[in-house]
Formats: C-alpha cells, structure tokens, sequence
C-alpha cells in the first residue's frame, strides 16, 4: 500500500485562508464578503492587502448573498465566508433565486462543516448541506480533504466559471496532500490501488480512509481508497472503473446519508453498474456538542467505523 505522510495538522479553514491570500495577490477581479466571522474564516490577511475589495456585511447573510449576485454582473469573482450552517440553510431562498437560477459566478465558501465544528453543538453542525446544495442546478459542489487541498480548491474555483459551493472546517486535521498539487475540479483522486474493496470518501473521511485501509491491509484485505473532492459533478468514470475491478464500495463523509455523497455514488451504480455498498455517514440525525473525537467516534465516522462498513460490505459480494 502507498504511504500517506501527515506533514503536520493543520485546519482546512486556514487553507482557504492561505487560498485568499494567493487569489489576493493574482487575480484583481477577486473579491471577498464575510458575515461577521474574519477571524474564524482566516482572511485577515487578504483584508489587510486588499482593503477595497472586502465587504464586512455583519450578520445579514442574506443580505452578503444578494450583494455577490450583483458584484458578478460588474465583472468581479466573489467569495462570500460563514460557517456552513448560515451559508446554506439560513440563505437557501437567496442562492437559489439570486444565484443558482441565473448561474451567477459567486463562491460560496463555507466553514465549520460537519460534527467536527465539536462543541458549539447540533445548531451549528450542518449535516445536511451537500444535499441541499448539490440539488440546484448548476451548482458546483466541492469538500476538500485538508490544509494543502483546501488551498488549492479556493484558487481553482476563481477560474472556474459559475456558482460553487466549497466546504470546509474547523478541526485541525492531517495534512498530507502535495503542497504545490493542482486541483481540478471534477476530477478524482486515486490514492491508493486495491482489488478487494473500494473505498470512496470525501473530507475528513479521506485520511480516516487511508487509515482504515492501512489496517486492512494487516488482515490481508486490499483497499483501493478514492478521494472525492467535487461530489458534483461527480467523476463517475473513476467509480464505475474502480467498482468494476473491486466489486463492492464502502462511501464516506461527514454528513447525513440522506443526500450526501453516498446517495450520489450509489445514483452511478445503480444506473450503470449494481454493486453491494455501505455508508458511512450519519443516521438521520442532528449533532451535539463535544470534541471533533468525541463525535466522530460516537457517530461511527472514524478509520474504525470504514474497517467495519468494509468487512460486513466483503460478506455481501
């Protein structure tokens, strides 16, 4: 099996950060709106080199949304920043009238994803927005796995002409994606080659993938472990292509089953290529608070829990 090295943790809001900053610096047009939260999204930096092209909105996210649908029409490339929660569900009427509809090119860049937002609790754990984004037409939906992807992501995604949602969090996770990678969108990543069983996770679920892989491989179970970092449009070819030479999968995200990237993989398999799968995401349920660990570990989204999904997924071909 390849070896994955994590170079150091590190947060994927923080690469988003690093991303702005870059995007700051190269592309003129690029332009950043924030609800109140520049210091959890880590654009200071950006703010302090571009002063005239960010927008502080205040808690009006509504509001920053309508303001990116009209900044596009004068020719710049907007960034708005809020946690996921306020990103999606509190402005959905507005991304999709606004933005989605007209396939205005905004960025939509959401921090503190998942259960891994950890102790502000279930009001802020969004489990649900991948579905609720990835259901508008036209919308690019993208969930990179660290530091270095994250980074990448937010400077690919200003080329990329449309609406784009990109989600990301708060935990510090491993870092262990080439720094100097280039990220396409739509593309997947094939991490590591395998016969037995394909996994395919997205975000954080990657490197508990490559973990869970790892073990596996001690049990003589070989795991082919495939990075999904745009959920739509989803890289089919790759799915079909893996599936075929594996015969089972074993999806993984940090998100509810319902409308995540499971339910996208299995659209793919059941119209192309039937195949034994298991989810490993949460149960049609809301968060709570306690540590990323905590959650994650009581939710059943560890290297642990994809072990599991891929030994009873093994018994099913």
């Amino acid at each position: 099996m390849k070896k994955y090295t994590d170079t150091g943790k590190k947060d994927t809001r923080s690469g988003f950060g690093a991303g702005m900053t870059v995007l700051g610096r190269t592309n003129p047009n690029v332009v950043a709106l924030c609800a109140d939260l520049i210091g959890s999204l880590k654009i200071q930096e950006f703010i302090d080199e571009n002063p005239e092209r960010f927008f502080q909105v205040g808690i009006a996210e509504a509001n920053m949304m309508g303001m990116a649908a009209g900044l596009t029409i004068g020719g710049k490339i907007p960034f708005t920043g809020t946690f996921a929660n306020f990103s999606t569900g509190r402005v959905y009427d507005q991304i999709r009238q606004s933005i989605a509809y007209s396939g205005k090119n905004v960025k939509i860049c959401a921090s503190h994803a998942g259960l891994t937002l950890g102790e502000d609790g279930a009001t802020h754990q969004i489990l649900e927005d991948i579905g609720l984004m990835k259901m508008l037409p036209g919308m690019t939906v993208i969930n990179p796995c660290d530091y270095n992807q994250t980074k990448a992501a937010t400077i690919a995604i200003a080329e990329h002409e449309g609406p784009v949602y990109l989600r990301f969090g708060r935990p510090s996770v491993a870092n262990f994606t080439p720094e100097d990678q280039k990220f396409e969108v739509g593309k997947a990543i094939l991490l590591n080659e395998g016969t037995d069983v394909t996994i395919i996770a997205t975000g954080h679920l990657v490197w508990e993938s490559l973990l869970a892989a790892e073990a596996l491989e001690a049990k003589g179970i070989s795991a082919e472990v495939i990075n999904i970092h745009t959920i739509k449009p989803l890289d089919e070819e790759a799915i079909l292509a893996s599936v075929a030479k594996t015969g089972c999968v074993v999806t993984a995200e940090e998100h509810n089953y319902y409308g995540g990237l499971g339910e996208s993989v299995a659209r793919v398999l059941v119209k192309n290529q039937p195949a034994p799968q298991e989810f490993i995401a949460t149960n049609d349920t809301f968060g709570e608070s306690g540590t990323p660990a905590q959650l994650m570990e009581k939710y059943g989204l560890n290297n642990k829990a994809i072990e599991k999904a891929v030994e009873k997924v093994l018994k099913r071909k």
